[in-house]
């Protein structure tokens, strides 16, 4: 019934050949991503339904997360079905299944995680920074301001934001967020 971002169509598939009626998709995934359709699946959902789902990192972030949904689905009478970890918690098999795999793809984010910070330090360590380069040179972050701050002869800004965005080829955002920097 629920499906995240990433290869949606094979996902869709998926659940339409289980015979799900009504499909959820987000567009966005991660542990901190808003996800108003998981939100709204959520909702619809009644006691006796099944709530469908490809694979149990999908809308899951956590085991703690995990287990608390399960108790509020297992509270509402609400089935639970994993398709590629064949997980049915109607049954005490499915149940038990689905928290030892739920761990397990918890230790599993975990170690990727463990690993990428061990990979930044350690490239920091050497003198490599990761992450995107910044969008503005500080000179270019120093015109900016004072574009910003110029006046015209009654006293209104003489730049929009936008315009100095134009300016430098960047987004509004960018330059807000150099703004509300205490330095340039």
């Amino acid at each position: 019934m629920w499906n995240s971002s990433g290869h949606g169509t094979v996902r869709i598939d998926a659940l339409t050949a289980a015979g799900c009626e009504k499909i959820w998709v987000d567009k966005a995934s991660g542990k901190l991503a808003r996800r108003p359709e998981w939100d709204k699946c959520f909702e619809h959902l009644c006691r006796s339904d099944e709530l469908v789902i490809t694979r149990l990192s999908r809308p899951f972030r956590s085991v703690r997360h995990m287990t608390e949904l399960a108790a509020q689905l297992d509270e509402r009478g609400i089935d639970l079905v994993v398709l590629k970890q064949g997980i049915d918690t109607t049954t005490p098999a499915g149940r038990f299944l689905f928290h030892v795999i739920a761990a397990m793809d918890e230790m599993t984010a975990d170690l990727i995680s463990e690993g990428t910070l061990e990979g930044l330090e350690s490239a920091r360590s050497r003198g490599r920074v990761g992450g995107r380069p910044a969008a503005l040179t500080r000179l270019q972050v120093i015109k900016a301001r004072e574009m910003y701050d110029e006046t015209d002869e009654h006293g209104k800004r003489r730049y929009t934001v936008a315009q100095i965005a134009e300016t430098f080829g960047v987004s509004r955002k960018t330059i807000y967020r150099h703004l509300n920097r205490d330095h340039p």
